[in-house]
């Protein structure tokens, strides 16, 4: 045991011999003990079982408590240093990773502004604007100083004083987001909203917010303030289609940007809240609202005093309703079609002139819609159209339907709609240049081709009338019969020289009009009537210029020459005018005027029209339902031709009267000059020459529907000649009868 003590409990001598092989750390704790030595430099000997002989249990606990004072204020300090150097690196990363998506900085350019086609009327008012952006480049200098001002105040106060990020306007967004206070805040400067607008989608994720911020510090180094604002205010979306402050201006108030008022200017940066839903024109409290708003604003920040305030509250922006806003688009969309073959790509700002007349756009939608809205539901009609050219084919007014808002189709140039009697002219054209004369007689009674009976509307047969009797009451069996001696390919043959460029279907019904046509090259095939015989080509565009001025396109004069011979087209004309005396369009009033035109109803009055012309102008009106339903009853003599009229008036107000052409071609001996034996034919006959037919009290009571197509075609494989058409004799039956002609009639026909 004493050895086992003296192992564990090593003495030091005081010469230190180093023979002891104690425990080092045993070895380091025993050191301390030497302040305890004797005077005799002895070292003291407590007793075994002493406890102070024993070494102290945690001697590193000094060393832990100091260690545990690195976690105070100097840590935190240490450790934030470290934590942000690390933040820095991470966001660093993340942008450069960010801006890897983008293609490389030194080849980023501002996009090239799509273009803008300026339309314009024949006098230069503008009528509308076209293009992806909508409205001409403005500058910003050409602005009235509060109009930028305002979309600084609302949108960007710091603009001038931030690099293209504002950390500021981010925080304060942020405070506003979590207090709740002012609604959702963005913190999107003016840059980075152009950013976005120039270069990237719509779309809110966090890696788009991180190009935006990249693309507005590289916006802020590449350009001005005063650049970005007017990029910035020539591209943003002010909602209804319009983009850029131009185009917004000229939708919301009818003017140039740089004519809007500080109200109006107001009203147009509180757009940028929420386009769609305050636009003025749809939601003008919220407009004038949120308006009131921009105005604070800016006389918070000093750009307006306190006066120009008051007055811009005290008189909000009232947005402006244009009269014939909703027409001038029909037009304006065939304008952009038709410049497709006028000049090709477009690829910088160009201004279109055209042959429209805005007033007479805007009385044609107006005539239209009033008649639609007074008697539409009472005859179950939808929709109209309305087309109108001078005489040598410059389309003057165009109205593809009752509201553009509603439905964009146009169907005064896309729909293909049956003519009806409308189509008849082009008969009776061929039927003249084959040798016929207005006072030709023909049979009106009942006609069987194959199984085909074509009826007059009332059943009623008037037997031999002339032909401009029988065109201005609109008789179908003379047209017929007349189709049917010149033949039906030369019927459409006629027709497609005068204008009509669709497929026509040469068979008997054709003279009917059953091929259908569009209203424009119908209106299109009348104009050689009013103007002398010459074929024209319809047109809206006159010419067409950069924004800078220099012309890329002008009209010359051009026809397709002479289609009618001069004798022809004032025998039509003779007809035709007869159709507005005592025809079937009676109704039509043009005080001061000798006009002309025809009347169509197609079967089942599914379409009704009125083509009519004057020296000065010729229109046509297409009224029925998109649907191809039955109307109630609506003829070209009732509704077409009122709309037609109320719109002629209008048109020829401080207009000379003049017209139409004629010349001399009535033989003086006899009124059949077709038939150089007639005076035999008058010695011989028993009865008296017929006088021409007046129409009952029944059809006069019905003259707005008596040149319906009524019967329906069915087995016409093939056409007979004239000679083997069977009449029979009519239940009902006005003039001679067929057995009562004598020996000539008989030989050579009525």
């Amino acid at each position: 045991m004493a050895r086992e003590k003296q192992r564990r409990e090593p003495r030091f001598d005081g010469d230190g011999n180093g023979e002891l092989r104690a425990d080092p750390r045993e070895d380091r704790m025993a050191k301390p003990k030497r302040k305890g030595t004797s005077a005799s430099g002895k070292s003291a000997q407590p007793p075994e079982d002493d406890p102070g002989d024993a070494p102290p249990p945690r001697a590193a606990k000094p060393k832990k408590s100091k260690r545990g004072g690195g976690f105070g204020l100097g840590g935190l300090v240490y450790w934030g240093a470290v934590l942000s150097i690390w933040g820095v690196i991470g966001v660093g990363g993340v942008f450069v990773y960010h801006a890897a998506q983008l293609p490389p900085i030194d080849t980023l350019a501002v996009p090239k502004r799509p273009p803008n086609i300026a339309i314009l009327a024949a006098n230069g008012e503008l009528l509308a604007n076209r293009g992806d952006t909508g409205g001409a480049a403005v500058r910003l200098g050409d602005l009235p100083p509060y109009l930028p001002k305002a979309f600084v105040a609302i949108e960007d106060r710091r603009f001038y004083s931030h690099w293209g990020v504002d950390p500021i306007g981010i925080a304060r967004a942020l405070t506003r987001n979590v207090t709740g206070r002012g609604g959702m805040q963005g913190g999107s400067t003016l840059t980075q909203q152009l950013a976005k607008n120039l270069f990237l989608t719509q779309e809110r994720t966090i890696t788009r917010k991180i190009q935006e911020a990249i693309l507005a510090l590289w916006l802020e180094h590449k350009y001005s303030k005063d650049q970005i604002l007017e990029l910035y205010l020539n591209r943003v979306y002010f909602g209804s289609g319009a983009y850029g402050v131009e185009a917004a201006a000229q939708r919301y108030f009818g003017h140039g940007a740089n004519q809007v008022t500080l109200a109006e200017a107001a009203v147009l940066a509180g757009l940028m809240k929420a386009p769609s839903k305050l636009a003025p024109d749809r939601n003008p409290e919220g407009a004038t609202e949120r308006a009131a708003q921009v105005v604070t604003a800016m006389a918070q920040e000093g750009h307006i005093t306190e006066a120009m305030a008051k007055l811009a509250l005290g008189r909000p922006a009232v947005a402006h309703r244009e009269r014939g806003a909703g027409s001038i688009n029909y037009a304006a969309d065939y304008v952009m079609d038709m410049l497709d073959d006028t000049i090709g790509a477009i690829d910088q700002d160009i201004v279109v002139t055209t042959t429209l007349d805005r007033k007479l756009q805007e009385v044609g939608e107006k005539s239209i819609a009033e008649e639609l809205d007074k008697k539409g539901d009472k005859f179950g009609v939808s929709q109209g159209a309305l087309v109108a050219l001078d005489p040598n084919g410059a389309i003057r007014a165009l109205v593809g339907g009752r509201n553009y808002a509603e439905s964009q189709f146009d169907r005064a140039v896309s729909a293909k709609r049956q003519p009806g009697s409308a189509f008849k002219p082009f008969v009776y054209l061929a039927g003249l240049e084959h040798g016929l004369t207005p006072d030709t007689v023909r049979e009106d009674g009942p006609i069987n081709v194959k199984g085909w009976q074509p009826e007059n509307y009332s059943h009623e047969y008037f037997g031999p009338v002339t032909l401009t009797k029988a065109l201005a009451l609109s008789l179908n069996t003379v047209a017929v019969r007349v189709g049917l001696e010149v033949g039906p390919k030369t019927v459409v043959k006629t027709a497609h020289r005068l204008g009509v460029a669709s497929e026509l279907q040469p068979n008997a019904s054709i003279s009917l009009g059953t091929s259908e046509v569009t209203p424009l090259e119908l209106v299109t095939a009348y104009a050689p009537f009013a103007n002398g015989g010459v074929g024209v080509q319809p047109h809206i565009i006159v010419k067409v210029r950069t924004a800078g001025g220099k012309q890329l396109y002008f009209r010359k004069g051009s026809s397709n020459g002479r289609v009618i011979e001069p004798q022809y087209v004032a025998m039509m004309n003779t007809m035709m005018e007869e159709t507005l005396s005592t025809g079937t369009a009676r109704k039509a009033e043009l005080p001061g005027w000798r006009a002309a035109g025809k009347t169509g109803t197609s079967q089942d009055f599914r379409d009704a029209w009125f083509v009519g012309y004057t020296p000065h102008l010729v229109a046509g009106v297409w009224l029925g339902n998109d649907d191809n339903s039955p109307t109630k009853k609506v003829s070209g003599g009732n509704l077409p031709v009122e709309v037609w009229s109320r719109f002629m008036k209008a048109a020829h107000q401080g207009v000379p009267v003049a017209a139409l052409p004629s010349g001399s071609w009535r033989s003086p001996a006899t009124a059949e000059s077709a038939s150089p034996i007639a005076p035999l034919l008058d010695f011989f006959s028993s009865d008296p020459e017929p006088e021409p037919p007046k129409p009952s009290r029944r059809r006069q009571a019905r003259d707005e529907e008596d040149d319906s197509v009524t019967g329906s075609v069915h087995g016409v494989e093939a056409l007979l000649p004239p000679a083997d058409i069977p009449n029979q004799t009519p239940a009902r039956r006005r003039g001679p009868s067929r057995e009562e002609k004598n020996i000539f009639e008989k030989l050579f026909g009525g």
